[in-house]
């Protein structure tokens, strides 16, 4: 855990900001970093501008989260490539690829909801090995490392075991002016509404993956999404246990843009009722 494994420069709410050269903690001192910056201007008015459409937000914020995310891994790992959403991909001369969503749920920092995040999630030969995602409005810090478990903070965390779906309060994301299918969606909200205990929309896709992983949510499923959406959220939804894919149930998310997660019941319970809905 980090408490054992880092030395420690900073303390805020138990979450210690971690000296090392070990890819997770780097992501993590990154995350904090940048999750400082996020916080100072929280609540405040900001210049916005659009990718394509109206609705498609990025402000200053983004930005600079962005270059303090990518100034401090470039610092440690030159070499290493990286796909961010503000600045695109850039190559490297290693066998590592950073995915870097430096503020997940930007509308929602732009209205005041403390619900966004830092999403940063590390790819070794195509194999997703390191996540990090980081809430800066409550501290909450999920970490990740292939074959080590999920963390939130220093608690290990599993999905929740729940096998009824009439139980289970599933998330997932809704369409809007400009972006995704909304019949489709509709068709989709009212087969779900039909089975479940109830529906939650949060409007940050990386925080949807690391509530299931931390049992508050069962399942969570979306369509059209990116790669710095899902890459961090992957590896900390599979070290707590569950199932991830996309729609077809065994299909890469990451490459198609669907996905579905939960424990293995709640997964292949929603596979069965949203994979035939998309043909």
């Amino acid at each position: 855990m980090l408490r054992e494994a880092c030395r420690v420069v900073k303390r805020g709410r138990g979450i210690l900001i971690p000296v090392s050269d070990s890819f997770r903690d780097v992501a993590v001192e990154a995350a904090l970093q940048a999750g400082a910056f996020l916080r100072s201007r929280f609540g405040a008015r900001h210049d916005i501008s659009y990718k394509g459409s109206p609705t498609n937000l990025v402000t200053e914020m983004d930005r600079g989260a962005e270059t303090i995310i990518l100034d401090a891994i470039h610092a440690r790992f030159p070499g290493h490539a990286v796909l961010a959403e503000e600045s695109g991909a850039r190559s490297g001369t290693e066998p590592y690829r950073w995915i870097v969503d430096p503020l997940d749920g930007t509308t929602n920092f732009l209205h005041g909801i403390p619900h966004f995040a830092i999403s940063i999630g590390l790819q070794r030969e195509g194999t997703l090995i390191a996540g990090v995602i980081y809430n800066p409005a409550n501290e909450e810090l999920y970490t990740a490392e292939r074959g080590k478990g999920t963390f939130l903070n220093d608690q290990r965390l599993r999905v929740a075991g729940r096998r009824k779906l009439n139980e289970c309060v599933i998330g997932c994301g809704l369409p809007h002016l400009g972006r995704g299918d909304l019949e489709l969606s509709r068709i989709e909200l009212t087969e779900i509404q039909e089975r479940v205990a109830g529906l939650r929309r949060f409007g940050a896709a990386s925080l949807d993956f690391a509530f299931v992983a931390a049992g508050r949510l069962d399942g969570y499923w979306e369509r059209n999404l990116q790669p710095w959406d899902i890459a961090a959220g992957q590896i900390i939804l599979r070290e707590a246990g569950g199932i991830v894919s996309g729609i077809a149930g065994d299909d890469d998310p990451l490459k198609t843009g669907n996905v579905i997660c939960g424990n293995e019941f709640v997964h292949a319970e929603l596979v069965k009722i949203l994979k035939p809905l998309g043909k």
